[in-house]
This record gives structure tokens, C-alpha cells and sequence, in this order.
């Protein structure tokens, strides 16, 4: 079945943003991270809303990814999607995702067809990340903010989803091996959080497809 932006608007139509978007859905093997890892989850976690932005493309449907700056105190230098914690004047974390994205990278709110979103992540350095899903004219321009973000690129939908190209890795910390999913593309390595919160979002997709 070809996947056209009416498919996709109906695979996330009946998902709605959390009440609580501190609530986290754990990743797989997380019986296996290290105890100061687990014990976050056990904290507060601060909240954060990320964009996965859709583009529209002659070629069909590509997800933007970001890499982030080198420069950065948490995660410097990972792919991840445009995004950040949870400010005062965000009514809400999806409204957290839009002001991110639109600092990050420069897309502005108007721009954005928000079609769903997909449950609370936690990550290692104490966030629970919503991502908001939306749909964008691939003519736009992007205008990256050099501070917080090195480079941009986009992955084919249809590559993400195959699952030939997921694979489980594992990541030492602290003298322990746990797992991350991975998927790499074009010399590009997407992981942990970011690889757990792609994959949910093509499972979606694939359930309604």
C-alpha cells in the first residue's frame, strides 16, 4: 500500500498528548541498565518534547534528523530530532517541541501540520521526551542555529521502514554492557532514545498501514 499523507494522518489520528508527560514508556532492556541509570527513573524526570518532522518530498515522505553540536553539556555531537525541555511559557510539551524546532532549526510553528504524537521516553540524563509528529512542505528552508546544532539530514521513510535496517548494539558505561537500538544510514549513526522513539513511530505506522 502506498503511503500517502491521508494514510499517515489516520495511523496517528487517535493519539493524543499525555496528561502527565512525565509518565515514561520504558525501552527493552532496561533491567540491564546500570543502577544509577535506573535510579532516574525512580526521580523526578524533567519533562521535554521533541519534533519528528515529516517532510514532503517529490520522492515521497523523509524524516528530518538533526546532529547535534559538539559544543553541547548533554548528548554533544548524537543525532537526535529538534527538540528540548519544557519551558514556563509552553502551554504544552507539543508547544515545547514547535519552539524548539523552530529555534533549532528554523521552522516556524505555521509551517507544521501536527498529526499525533507518541508516549514519553525517558533518557539516561533525566528527561521524559514526548514526540510530536508533524508534516512538512519540503520547500521549506531550514536556518540552523550553529549553538545547538552542527548539521541536519533527512532518512527516507520507506528506509526506516524495513526492518533489515534496525540492529541491537550495546553501549558500556561504568564497566556494564547494556543494549541500544541502532539504525545507520548514510554514515549516519541513530541511537539509543532517538533509534527507540523512530522505531515506535514506524511500529505506528506499520499497525495502520
Amino acid at each position: 500500500m502506498t503511503l500517502t499523507e491521508a494514510l499517515l494522518e489516520a495511523c496517528f489520528r487517535d493519539t493524543r498528548l499525555p496528561q502527565d508527560p512525565t509518565r515514561v514508556e520504558l525501552p527493552g532492556g532496561t533491567d540491564r541498565w546500570p543502577s544509577f541509570l535506573a535510579d532516574k527513573l525512580a526521580d523526578t524526570l524533567k519533562p521535554a518534547g521533541v519534533l519528528i518532522p515529516v517532510m514532503r518530498r517529490a520522492d515521497g515522505f523523509h524524516v528530518l534528523l538533526t546532529r547535534r553540536s559538539a559544543e553541547l553539556k548533554h548528548h554533544a555531537g548524537q543525532v537526535s530530532f529538534p527538540g528540548g525541555r519544557m519551558e514556563d511559557e509552553d502551554k504544552d510539551i507539543a508547544d515545547t517541541a514547535l519552539r524548539e524546532t523552530h529555534e533549532e532549526v528554523g521552522i516556524p510553528p505555521r509551517d507544521v501540520r501536527v498529526i499525533g504524537y507518541l508516549r514519553p521516553t525517558p533518557t539516561f540524563t533525566g528527561y521524559a521526551v514526548t514526540p510530536t509528529i508533524g508534516l512538512i512542505d519540503g520547500a521549506v528552508e531550514l536556518n540552523i542555529d550553529a549553538s545547538e546544532v552542527e548539521s541536519a539530514f533527512e532518512v527516507p521513510l520507506e528506509f526506516l521502514l524495513d526492518p533489515e535496517n534496525y540492529s541491537q548494539a550495546e553501549r558500556e558505561f561504568q564497566g556494564r554492557r547494556f543494549p541500544v537500538l541502532e539504525v545507520r544510514y548514510d554514515g549516519q549513526r541513530i541511537w539509543g532514545a532517538t533509534a527507540y522513539m523512530l522505531s515506535r513511530f514506524i511500529k505506528t505506522i506499520k499497525n495502520n498501514r
